[in-house]
């Protein structure tokens, strides 16, 4: 196009007066001017910080293809471990995502170091459906939920243990055959001081308690594709599981039971927020009222088995059935067990290095 646009202006410069020549001139420039800008735009990308595998691609089937197709601008991502992505930003001067996803309690981190945009819900017009518990911080809030729950083969396990309580791994006959989180042991640690009369504030209530269910562990796992080999293959067939990895297992023939014990389950939110600095803010907030639309949440659970974080999303009668699925107030209310936040954030440094030191050593 601009070429010949180009050609026909040097025909007339050679043929006609001055005027023509300017009015030509100027459409020209006009013209290239656009196409150029439009090109720009079409290099022009959000970008999302967020782990790698199966939750980028929840992401970008879900929130980023609708954000794409309403939009007309692509997503590109930055993948990486929960901390690692965290160092990074801290390291890296200017922001290099626009938006980032992250655990609800490393996300008081991000904050605590000021790299987070103060939302401006009025930005954000599905923020009123907001469930309470996805409301983490003027600055980041929830974008999916879940839970930390006891996860257990019921094929490798005596049929006598049924995990109404968490008490119930504590029981002689697990003994080398359960496995937990290395990279967070917030959940045992807190079920603990809850069995021990005390709460997460209180946690060396618990101590006792947790060094005594150290014979039933076997195994601690690093990292999501580790927790379900250990539970596929029954080397440990009992888990403190992340319930969106027990319901994958399970999609895949895996007989995995998921218990919800009396005392609920912990619960875990991960988490959006916009970059400080970023150039693209509107358009950041435009993804994440996308994300919290109910057709993109609804699309989330039925992808993830994970808890929507609105109140109006739309979840299957065989979803909402799911035990760590929360669709409903009093769900929240009396099957969450919640970890304050920022206490979650500032002791995790202090709780890896007590369960390292007590429990996997």
């Amino acid at each position: 196009m601009i070429k010949k646009l180009l050609s026909v202006g040097h025909w007339v410069d050679a043929s006609v007066g001055g005027s023509v020549i300017a009015s030509v001139a100027m459409s020209v420039a006009l013209s290239a001017g656009a196409l150029f800008a439009t090109a720009a735009q079409a290099q022009d990308a959000l970008v999302v910080s967020t782990w790698g595998g199966s939750f980028r691609d929840l992401i970008d089937e879900t929130i980023s293809k609708e954000f794409t197709k309403q939009t007309g601008v692509p997503v590109k991502y930055i993948t990486g471990g929960t901390i690692d992505r965290l160092n990074k930003a801290k390291l890296a001067g200017k922001p290099e995502s626009d938006i980032t996803f992250t655990t609800s309690h490393i996300g008081w981190l991000y904050v605590n170091s000021n790299l987070y945009e103060k939302l401006d819900t009025s930005k954000i017009p599905n923020y009123s459906h907001l469930v309470d518990r996805a409301k983490i911080s003027p600055y980041h809030i929830g974008s999916w939920a879940y839970v930390y729950t006891i996860g257990y083969r019921p094929d490798l396990v005596p049929a006598n243990i049924k995990f109404d309580s968490w008490n119930d791994l504590w029981n002689p006959e697990l003994k080398g055959k359960l496995s937990a989180p290395d990279f967070d042991p917030s959940h045992i640690i807190d079920i603990a001081a809850i069995l021990s009369g005390g709460d997460a504030s209180t946690w060396q209530k618990g101590e006792a308690k947790l060094k005594a269910l150290k014979p039933n562990f076997k195994a601690y796992y690093t990292n999501d594709a580790n927790s379900q080999q250990l539970i596929a293959s029954g080397e440990t067939p009992v888990q403190v599981l992340l319930s969106m990895n027990a319901y994958y297992m399970i999609g895949q023939g895996v007989p995995i039971k998921v218990a919800m014990p009396k005392e609920g389950a912990v619960l875990g939110v991960d988490t959006m927020a916009i970059m400080k600095g970023s150039p693209r803010a509107d358009l950041a907030y435009k993804f994440i009222n996308i994300a919290l639309s109910p057709e993109v949440q609804s699309k989330i659970v039925a992808a993830k088995k994970a808890s929507p974080v609105i109140d109006d999303a739309k979840v299957s009668a065989e979803d909402a059935a799911l035990p760590g699925v929360f669709t409903t107030k009093q769900q929240w209310d009396t099957q969450a067990i919640v970890i304050d936040d920022k206490l979650r954030a500032e002791k995790t440094a202090e709780w890896r290095k007590w369960f390292t030191e007590n429990m996997m050593n």
